[in-house]
């Protein structure tokens, strides 16, 4: 197997995919990939115009292809750079849409990983909960699957309008930060938060709420972990003790 060892960014992504497109052991990886002794790694730098040429192509012969290749590769899956890849080649190869074709494994891995970062990214959209902090700024901690948070900031940037927000995903340690005009992506770890003196008569109001609309005696915890996933509910209020 060769190994190709690209930086995780995108134009790496593509510049590892024009190096080993005519490779067929050729295998896509992030640079902290566990290697086998019989293997062999090709490092790649990144070159701007060797991906840029690849992009062309892509374009050229399915333009939507672009997004679906960068939600495999935001994707939890430990191949999605190779999922990625094989589906690009398989596109490249045969000079249109191949998302069709689901015989083909390519085409099954990539789209399986694309659903998963869909699905997920419209789950977030009503699982997610923000606190609104002394400074007026809501925050609302995560810790999706998939790389999403980007996913998630134009949803929440039209609801809430002028209003400044944080996403932090906590798993990856980084956050969109939005101050109401501009946004920025930034790399983020632990943070204190010093929460409004409203926040935790709201939290208390929505916990009531919750009590109120439920039932006891019709509880059907099975369907609840399938409408909202267990790994969800720790950032959840009305799960709270």
């Amino acid at each position: 197997m060769h190994f190709y060892l690209f930086d995780g960014t995108a134009q790496g992504f593509y510049t590892a995919a024009f190096l080993a497109y005519a490779d067929e052991q050729a295998f896509l990886a992030c640079e902290n990939t566990q290697i086998g002794l019989n293997d062999m790694t090709m490092p790649v730098t990144n070159d701007k115009d060797k991906a840029e040429r690849v992009l062309k192509k892509l374009r050229e012969y399915d333009r939507a292809a672009e997004a679906e290749i960068d939600a495999v590769l935001r994707s939890h899956f430990s191949d999605r750079a190779q999922r990625a890849f094989l589906y690009l080649r398989l596109l490249v190869r045969r000079r249109g849409p191949v998302r069709r074709m689901h015989a083909e494994p390519a085409v099954e891995g990539a789209l399986d990983a694309v659903r998963k970062v869909r699905g997920e990214t419209h789950n977030m959209t009503g699982f997610l909960r923000f606190t609104e902090t002394a400074g007026g700024v809501m925050y609302a901690p995560c810790s999706p699957d998939n790389d999403i948070i980007e996913y998630l900031f134009p949803h929440f940037k039209a609801r809430f309008g002028a209003q400044p927000f944080v996403i932090h995903d906590l798993r990856r340690e980084k956050a969109c930060l939005y101050n109401g005009k501009d946004a920025a992506l930034l790399p983020l770890g632990k943070t204190e938060l010093v929460l409004s003196d409203d926040e935790e008569t709201f939290k208390n109001l929505w916990r009531d709420y919750y009590a109120a609309v439920n039932i006891p005696e019709r509880r059907r915890l099975r369907q609840m972990r399938g409408y909202m996933p267990v790994r969800y509910w720790k950032f959840l209020p009305e799960k709270q003790p």
